[in-house]
């Protein structure tokens, strides 16, 4: 448990668990299945946000419905400041930058996210290198917006196209001829405003790699 609050947790998931059920069997055992074992007497939990089952991390839950809809509006509406640590394939063209390429759903490989102009949702990365490491480069993103597989496209996006052209280290879906132990995606961060006191409330994670 990274932080506990009368009416939300903020829990670190690692690498490989699901944030919530999947489907079919095997599949049930989650960060909020664990949760839920814990606080087995609040009405929760209840799920504000979910990381993919790669990424390690910050995840909030929410212990009765109305904190779920108070945070669930602050992640809809940007309120929420969030920061990722991960460590990139290569090295940017840059030391920092923004990433603005429009995301939608790659249909013939799904769970896939591709890069589409036209018919794409607005997906905003800003980055910042934070340290070197070989042939790799440790990189603190902040995503203006929470799309589906957002930070691994706009790292793996070539550079000429407006992304990184780094894909994150061990990203089995956009980077498969490298593979890796895990994915080195880690939220580390994460800034909300209590729902009792409105006051703003941070939360910090090391990355494990």
């Amino acid at each position: 448990m990274i932080f506990e609050h009368a009416r939300l947790v903020v829990v670190e998931k690692p690498a490989g668990l699901l944030s919530v059920p999947g489907r079919g069997d095997g599949k049930q055992e989650c960060a909020c299945a664990q949760v839920a074992r814990l606080y087995s007497q609040s009405r929760g939990p209840w799920v504000c946000h979910r990381l993919d089952q790669a990424t390690s991390g910050l995840i909030v839950f929410a212990l009765d419905p109305e904190a779920q809809r108070h945070l669930s509006m602050q992640f809809q509406r940007g309120r929420v400041d969030k920061r990722y640590i991960a460590l990139l394939r290569g090295r940017p063209d840059r030391e920092q930058g923004r990433v603005e390429l429009p995301l939608r759903a790659d249909w013939p490989n799904r769970p896939k996210q591709m890069v589409d102009p036209e018919h794409g949702k607005r997906a905003v990365t800003l980055w910042r290198v934070v340290g070197e490491a070989g042939e790799h480069t440790r990189v603190e993103f902040r995503p203006i917006t929470g799309k589906t597989h957002q930070l691994r496209v706009h790292a793996a996006a070539p550079a000429e196209m407006g992304g990184i052209g780094c894909p994150i280290v061990g990203d089995e879906l956009y980077d498969p001829a490298h593979p890796g132990a895990r994915l080195m995606l880690h939220a580390s961060m994460l800034t909300l405003t209590d729902p009792d006191t409105l006051r703003r409330v941070t939360v910090r994670s090391e990355a494990p790699f």
